[in-house]
């Protein structure tokens, strides 16, 4: 969903309600988007150094260390990836977010990806390949499945948030990285 600031995307986790990702970092737009939020475990990304974004701040926030990672960005493509053998893929779209699921042959979920389009570029997120299906070129299939879904919606720029795990990945797949990016959190003192 479309913010004055940016994007808003619904996660609906309880330690993840949604979140919140800025196009840049000016402390009146940080403000803004943080000041809007009401509601506990509320995440804001916003590309720029931790400690700076921490400044800009207001009561209640704070920065996730373990969450901070890179801002990336990707001219897109089509690639027409190959579903991995021994692996069935499914693709929904609700509410704007088109999510994609790699299933084993025993039916529990392998890896996961979703993507919602902003004009025209699309943020990728949630890209998680589950501990005992890694090293199998997963994460790339999901990340080239979206690609493609979101090329044919017109999108031709691809932005993400990455650890530091993530972004030996996505170079991999061509994607750079671009700036540093906060992760913050929403804890008021009585949560």
């Amino acid at each position: 969903m479309a913010k004055p600031w940016g994007l808003y995307i619904e996660v609906g986790r309880p330690d993840q309600v949604g979140r919140h990702v800025l196009g840049e970092s000016h402390e009146l737009t940080v403000r803004e988007a943080a000041t809007s939020v009401t509601v506990p475990h509320t995440w804001l990304k916003v590309p720029g150094e931790p400690a700076e974004v921490a400044r800009e701040l207001p009561e209640g926030w704070v920065v996730d260390a373990d969450e901070t990672g890179h801002l990336m960005a990707a001219g897109l493509r089509v690639t027409s990836p190959t579903t991995p053998e021994g692996y069935t893929v499914s693709m929904e779209t609700h509410d704007g977010v088109t999510y994609v699921q790699l299933h084993a042959e025993a039916g529990e979920l392998a890896a996961q990806g979703q993507m919602a389009i902003l004009g025209q570029a699309t943020v990728v997120d949630r890209v998680i390949t589950e501990q005992t299906h890694r090293r199998r070129g997963l994460g790339a299939f999901v990340m080239r499945t979206l690609a493609d879904r979101a090329v044919a919606d017109g999108a031709t720029l691809g932005v993400l948030g990455a650890t530091d795990e993530g972004r030996a990945l996505y170079e991999t797949l061509d994607w750079k990285a671009y700036a540093p990016l906060a992760a913050c959190i929403y804890r008021p003192e009585n949560v």
